[in-house]
């Protein structure tokens, strides 16, 4: 373990899977803890904040779904999750991404590749130290600030999930530019693995609605029909 390593949070009744998953993360140079429940872990977050939670969704007492749900009430910036179910359903996956999670894993897995997965949330989520800071995006009264993850609009601070933050700021980033879901997909969430994109729209979907954004008469994301998404310049 190095000083200032990342911080991961494991939760999983399977003791077993608590210890292996934390082995692999303290050898790729990550401080790894676990919890066998729901509220063991919310005691563990609120003692000792994570960087990222690997969260099981079936728990004893409160499942994985209603501890991130709790999560996203805490003060400060959302912490990054991943998902981990032994369900491979659709329902399943779409319950977690619309809760807010930024992946999912599905049991059995591997644990080198949760690693990496844990690495690329992290990525996306924490600005490396030591860059440039990024300029401000403005789009009419909405400003994007990709250095402290803020968004605001009109005046007054939005709150988004990591994922749907990187969302709207890579639209931002290229306004006027339509993009397809497929290319959303390996844009924004970075590795092609999913098959299922509608992923996307359920997050333009939520996007939307913290925006107060009208899909009929849109201020911001504009779905061009039978093609994707955009943001009006």
């Amino acid at each position: 373990m190095t000083s200032g390593a990342h911080r991961v949070l494991v939760v999983d009744d399977e003791a077993t899977i608590v210890e292996i998953v934390g082995r692999y993360l303290e050898r790729a140079g990550y401080e790894a803890s676990g919890a066998a429940d729901g509220f063991e872990a919310l005691e563990a977050v609120a003692s000792n904040r994570p960087d990222l939670v690997v969260l099981d969704l079936m728990l004893p007492g409160i499942d994985g779904i209603e501890v991130m749900r709790r999560l996203r009430e805490l003060p400060g910036p959302p912490l990054a999750v991943i998902l981990l179910t032994a369900r491979g359903e659709e329902s399943d996956r779409l319950v977690g991404l619309r809760q807010g999670a930024d992946d999912y894993v599905v049991k059995p897995f591997s644990p080198a590749e949760l690693v990496a997965r844990v690495g690329a949330v992290l990525r996306r989520t924490i600005p490396p130290q030591g860059d440039a800071e990024e300029p401000p995006i403005e789009v009419g009264p909405l400003r994007i600030e990709p250095a402290s993850r803020r968004v605001v609009l009109d005046d007054e601070e939005v709150g988004l999930t990591m994922r749907e933050f990187d969302l709207l700021a890579f639209l931002a980033t290229h306004p006027g530019r339509v993009y397809s879901r497929d290319q959303l997909m390996e844009s924004v969430w970075g590795e092609p693995y999913f098959e299922d994109t509608s992923t996307v729209t359920v997050h333009i979907r939520r996007l939307r609605a913290k925006l107060g954004d009208d899909p009929a008469q849109p201020r911001f994301i504009e779905t061009v029909w039978g093609v994707g998404y955009r943001l009006r310049p």
